[in-house]
């Protein structure tokens, strides 16, 4: 089956030639039978059963608990394409880090003009609690997960930032477990980058920001809703990979403005906070009142300078979509220079020319809200109904600040496994960028997200959507 969008393998070739570095990919693909291909997927997915990697779909009462599929075929990125992308990787997050030290301190970028002031400090994810509260050594966004498309040979795009608590490195990792147990003769053909150093780097990055004052040897926790969050599993395999605490809102304890962990030997200090608690959560004294899954007296704990918080509060309005639209001008501003990663051309319908271009072309767009995630809050205009288009019209009229929206891209496609052999699907990208004192890191790889539905663009697990292997190569020459 030809791809119609660029093939990461195959590229956009009217014959049966892969693109040169992918030739010994291709010939495995067609030299592994199918039943063969359908035996060791299964296998993974048996193994990730048993290991209980799962995630939870909100309101879904048939399926609390799912495994994400996974697909057999892994996605491949050249040495030169990973050198590039993690260049615009390393800018984009620098960019990101100054944004929010400017916008809860001096303002800089409002009072030059490049931002609405209303888009900023009217929304729900900037936090005026926050204001005048650095985190320690200045970082804020320690973990983030920017989203990549591609469309050509050099295209890439950054589809959206997450810079509050990104997930799915556990996925990451277990399907790098899976294909080398599963696929051994694919790392003896092509120089696979490893990824298995990400738990090093994150615990050195945890600790790399320990307030002053906290020593040689930092406690670090993981804080966790609990095991009913949709994401319990990667917190408690990070927990295990890390070899830290993983704790909830009740092991932890605020005592004059420091934190402390409760043991059964007794109360010990905490200096470092991975939370995977939102912002609204996780002070109950200062954010939602009715918290249960925050510690009274966090935040001014954090405002004393006695914990640091991993990201920071404050850190979601960076990862907005109404910002993401401002993201190449915030990142010329701080970086002093052009964004080495473009963003996918936006309009804002909250300008009133650009909502009028939006509802003559709806079923020609993508319609986002711009506090919307996991595949929530969107249409797809070409693949919607027109039921469903009239309702998101109906909702930009009424209330056209809460959207953005973009072109429908072809997003490139991987060789996947299905029902009806290897075919074509769209995929997306996620890398996780690591800041610290020791500044900013990547590990080669990353979660691959696939939409298994034939055609579909919607790659979300909660939609769907299933995740693969993603081999960084350490050069670019064929695997023999």
């Amino acid at each position: 089956m030809k791809p119609k969008a660029f093939d990461e393998i195959w590229g956009k070739s009217s014959g049966d030639v892969p693109r040169a570095a992918f030739a010994s990919l291709a010939r495995w693909m067609g030299n592994t039978p199918l039943h063969e291909l359908e035996r060791r997927q299964q296998s993974a997915e048996a193994t990730f059963r048993q290991l209980g990697i799962t995630f939870a779909v909100y309101g879904d009462d048939d399926a609390a608990e799912r495994i994400i599929p996974f697909d057999i075929v892994p996605r491949v990125f050249t040495a030169s394409e990973w050198s590039r992308l993690s260049a615009g990787l390393v800018q984009r997050v620098e960019a990101i880090n100054a944004f929010l030290t400017d916008i809860y301190s001096d303002r800089k970028i409002i009072a030059e003009g490049l931002l609405p002031p209303d888009i900023v400090l009217t929304n729900p994810q900037f936090r005026p609690e926050i204001v005048g509260s650095a985190p320690p050594h200045n970082i804020w966004s320690h973990i983030s997960g920017i989203d990549l498309v591609r469309t050509g040979p050099d295209d890439f795009w950054v589809l959206e930032d997450n810079a509050r608590t990104p997930s799915g490195v556990s996925y990451m990792l277990e399907n790098r477990e899976a294909m080398l147990r599963l696929c051994p003769e694919l790392f003896r053909q092509y120089k696979v980058r490893p990824v298995d150093s990400y738990g090093d780097m994150l615990l050195e990055t945890l600790r790399s920001v320990a307030p002053i004052g906290a020593g040689s040897d930092p406690v670090c926790v993981i804080l966790t809703p609990g095991r009913f969050n949709s994401a319990y599993y990667e917190h408690s395999f990070l927990a295990d990979s890390l070899g830290i605490e993983l704790v909830e809102a009740a092991d932890l304890e605020v005592d004059d403005d420091f934190v402390w962990m409760r043991t059964i030997s007794g109360r010990v200090r905490v200096d470092v906070i991975y939370r995977r608690v939102d912002d609204d959560y996780i002070d109950p004294l200062v954010f939602k009142p009715d918290s249960m899954l925050g510690v009274p007296g966090l935040i001014a704990a954090y405002r004393a300078g006695h914990v640091a918080i991993v990201n920071a509060p404050g850190t979601g309005i960076a990862d907005d979509k109404a910002i993401y639209s401002y993201m190449p001008e915030i990142v010329k501003f701080y970086a002093d220079a052009e964004p080495l990663l473009p963003i996918v051309e936006t309009w804002r319908c909250r300008e009133p020319q650009a909502l009028k271009y939006v509802l003559d072309r709806l079923p020609e767009l993508v319609v986002k809200l711009v506090d919307g995630s996991g595949g929530y809050g969107m249409l797809v205009g070409p693949t919607a109904s027109k039921a469903e288009i009239e309702i998101f019209r109906a909702a930009l009229i009424a209330e056209p600040h809460r959207y953005i929206a973009q072109p429908t891209l072809a997003l490139s496609t991987v060789p996947t496994l299905t029902d009806n052999g290897i075919s074509p699907r769209h995929v997306d990208f996620r890398p996780f960028v690591l800041t610290g004192t020791n500044g900013v890191k990547i590990v080669p790889g990353g979660l691959t997200r696939v939409a298994l539905k034939e055609g579909s663009l919607v790659v979300n697990s909660s939609q769907g959507g299933g995740t693969k292997d993603s081999f960084v190569l350490a050069d670019d020459g064929e695997a023999g």
